[in-house]
């Protein structure tokens, strides 16, 4: 399914974000604050947009999707702003990467995607250096009166509207996508799961009222056998 929506994915992004993603990759970044120094692997990076705007940074960049047609819109994005980085297709619960390797690692809007998303966390803290961190980018189930329903009627009833006049229903993802935001975990869960992977998290921040969130989650400088031994 996102083989075939490949081409029109950016323009996906747009419309489940009410357009603002691109600021919220940009609070990511910020909030990283990472640079030439450091290398980060962007997983489930798409048509590249998160990884580019570390990038502009001089920011060593690996992305990685399982979905191999987003990768050449990617690299040809890159290609565009004049911007470095490596395009691989992997599997997120299972990555090519020897251990202690990134400074960072970003996952936006692609954990919900993933078939068991506690491996793929599991796989994070594996390839982050020690002191590393762990952004997660997501739209989780919205709970509140306000924004939870606005959100499910903009899923419900507009997005599948847009989709039928641009032609892209048919692919099934304008269904898919909403559905999968409902279905996903809660973010107090999610927060479990970081923990029960040895991450702390560092940082749980409601974007826009609570549509998207920015979890992040720091791998200990110790190491795990130093952590069990003390009983923690």
């Amino acid at each position: 399914m996102f083989g075939e929506i490949a081409p029109q994915y950016d323009l996906l992004n747009r419309l489940l974000s009410f357009g603002i993603d691109r600021r919220w990759r940009k609070k990511t970044v910020r909030y990283l604050n990472l640079g030439p120094e450091h290398r980060v692997l962007d997983l489930c990076c798409g048509t590249g947009d998160l990884a580019l705007a570390f990038a502009a940074n001089q920011v060593q960049v690996v992305g990685a999707d399982f979905t191999l047609p987003m990768l050449p819109l990617a690299r040809r994005k890159a290609e565009a702003k004049g911007r470095q980085g490596s395009w691989v297709q992997s599997d997120a619960q299972a990555l090519p990467f020897p251990n202690d390797r990134f400074d960072a690692i970003t996952i936006a809007f692609g954990i919900r995607n993933v078939e068991d998303p506690r491996k793929a966390i599991a796989e994070c803290w594996r390839v982050l250096k020690p002191g590393g961190r762990l952004a997660v980018l997501e739209f989780f189930p919205v709970p509140g009166r306000f924004w939870g329903p606005i959100f499910r009627f903009y899923f419900n009833r507009i997005l599948p509207a847009v989709a039928k006049l641009l032609k892209a229903g048919r692919t099934g993802a304008y269904r898919y996508l909403p559905n999968s935001v409902d279905d996903f975990t809660e973010v107090g869960e999610f927060r479990r799961w970081l923990q029960q992977e040895d991450f702390e998290v560092l940082r749980d921040q409601a974007l826009t009222g609570g549509v998207a969130r920015l979890v992040v989650g720091g791998k200990s400088e110790e190491t795990r056998e130093q952590i069990k031994a003390d009983g923690r």
